[in-house]
């Protein structure tokens, strides 16, 4: 074998050596992004799922505060569980909780809202909300609850 050959076979060989080792580093570059989206994946879902399971104890606070008798509106323990659900609202928005704006008078969007009940009464081209019937929500921008609404054309 001449030197020359020796030479070019240990080129090819440092070549394929170099090519094998890029391949293997963009590989390993891929599947730490796949492991790191499926994290991210993973925390979201649990995250969406516990506030899921919080939902049914938020509007049961939030109808109970709506609800508070006129007389007993300046009592102590009403007061405080107001407080309790103005805090508990704070510490959801800052996870990425928002309400869907359902109010009355607001377009009807069949992204964010549900119609549940519909008033043939009313004449008009436009869809809008009459009534919230319950709350929807987005979490971190992705619906995870339709608001429940009537609506009535306008």
């Amino acid at each position: 074998m001449t030197k020359n050959k020796k030479v070019e076979d240990l080129e090819k060989e440092i070549a394929e050596l170099t090519s094998d080792l890029q391949r293997t580093r963009a590989d390993f570059e891929n599947y730490r992004k796949r492991v790191e989206s499926e994290k991210q994946s993973a925390h979201e879902l649990g995250q969406t799922k516990s506030v899921m399971k919080l939902l049914p104890v938020i509007d049961t606070i939030e109808r109970a505060v709506a609800n508070v008798p006129e007389e007993i509106q300046d009592n102590a323990w009403v007061k405080g569980v107001a407080g309790l659900n103005k805090q508990l609202d704070k510490q959801l928005k800052e996870i990425g909780l928002e309400k869907i704006d359902a109010k009355p008078g607001t377009l009807f969007n069949p992204e964010f809202h549900q119609a549940v009940q519909f008033d043939e009464s009313t004449d008009g081209d436009k869809e809008v909300i009459v009534e919230e019937l319950r709350a929807g929500y987005t979490l971190n921008g992705s619906v995870i609850r339709d608001a429940m609404v009537k609506v009535a054309r306008q």
